[in-house]
C-alpha cells in the first residue's frame, strides 16, 4: 500500500523552516578522480527538509563524500550519466508513493541499471517505499507495505510520532511518519539491521546485482527541529543512519 498523508504532515513539520539552497559542494558533476560523489535527490518527489537532512547525515560520515543534490531543478540532473559517476544515490523522504513514482518512474531503469552495475542506493521512509515494486524501482527481494497496517503495530495513524525499533539488538526510538515495513521473500539474501517491536522489518541491506541497497522505514536522519517543530521529545539517531550508510558503502 502507498503511504498516505505524508505530504500534509511533513509540510506542517517543515513548511515554515528555512532550508539550505545547496548541499555541501553543490556544483556540476565532478570530473573523474576527485572525491567520491554522493547524489541526494531533491525535487517534487521529496519535501523541504528531507533531502537536506540526508545530505547532513552523509556529510557527517567518514567517507569524505562530495555531496550534490540531483533533480529536475538542480545543477546535476538525475540521469544514467550522472548516476554513473556516483558512489551512492540517496532517496529521501517525501510525499505519497503514487505522487513520487509519477515523477520518478521514468528514471526506474536508470536507477536499477546504476545499482545493478555496482552502485549504492540509500532509501529513507519514502525512499524505502520506492525501493519496492508496487510501484517502485524493484530493488528489493520482496516488497513494502505500511507499518501502521501490520498486526501488532504500535503506531496506527499517519501523524508525526515516535516509533521503537530493535536496531542490531538494541531498543531505540526514532522519528516516524507512516514509514514502510519491508516484506522479504522466503530465503531472501538480506541483512536485517532493525525490526519494529512486532517483528516486522524496519531496516535492511541487500545486494542488487553488483550493487547494494539499504532502506529504513523510520527517520534516523531526523534533526532536532523535526522533533521540536511537532512537539516531540528529541532523540538523536544519526548513529543509526550512519550504520545503515556504512553497511551500504562499505559492504
Amino acid at each position: 500500500m502507498a503511504p498516505n498523508g505524508i505530504l500534509d504532515s511533513l509540510r506542517r513539520a517543515f513548511g515554515t523552516r528555512s532550508t539550505p539552497d545547496r548541499a555541501p559542494g553543490d556544483a556540476p558533476v565532478l570530473a573523474a578522480g576527485q572525491r567520491p560523489l554522493a547524489l541526494v535527490y531533491r525535487g517534487p518527489a521529496s519535501l523541504p527538509g528531507c533531502p537536506e537532512a540526508v545530505a547532513e547525515l552523509l556529510a557527517a560520515g567518514p567517507w569524505d563524500l562530495d555531496i550534490r543534490y540531483t533533480g529536475p531543478r538542480e545543477a546535476v540532473p538525475l540521469s544514467a550519466e550522472s548516476l554513473a559517476q556516483a558512489r551512492v544515490y540517496a532517496q529521501p523522504g517525501g510525499g505519497t508513493l503514487s505522487h513520487a513514482f509519477r515523477h520518478l518512474g521514468r528514471q526506474r531503469d536508470a536507477i536499477r541499471g546504476y545499482v545493478h552495475g555496482g552502485g549504492r542506493y540509500l532509501g529513507f521512509c519514502l525512499g524505502g517505499y520506492l525501493a519496492g515494486a508496487t510501484p517502485g524501482f524493484g530493488l528489493l527481494p520482496g516488497d513494502t507495505d505500511q507499518y501502521i497496517c501490520s498486526p501488532g503495530a504500535t503506531v496506527h495513524d499517519e501523524s508525526n510520532t515516535l516509533v521503537d525499533v530493535d536496531w542490531r539488538g538494541l531498543r531505540r526510538t526514532l522519528f516516524f511518519q507512516d514509514g514502510p515495513q519491508f516484506l522479504l521473500d522466503s530465503g531472501a539474501d538480506a541483512t536485517v539491521l532493525a525490526t519494529y517491536t512486532n517483528g516486522t522489518v524496519a531496516a535492511l541491506v541487500t545486494p542488487f546485482g553488483a550493487g547494494r541497497v539499504g532502506v529504513v522505514g523510520p527517520h534516523p536522519e531526523a534533526t532536532d527541529d523535526w522533533y521540536t517543530d511537532v512537539g516531540l521529545p528529541v532523540h538523536r539517531t544519526h548513529d543509526l543512519g550512519l550504520d545503515l550508510a556504512r553497511a551500504v558503502l562499505e559492504g
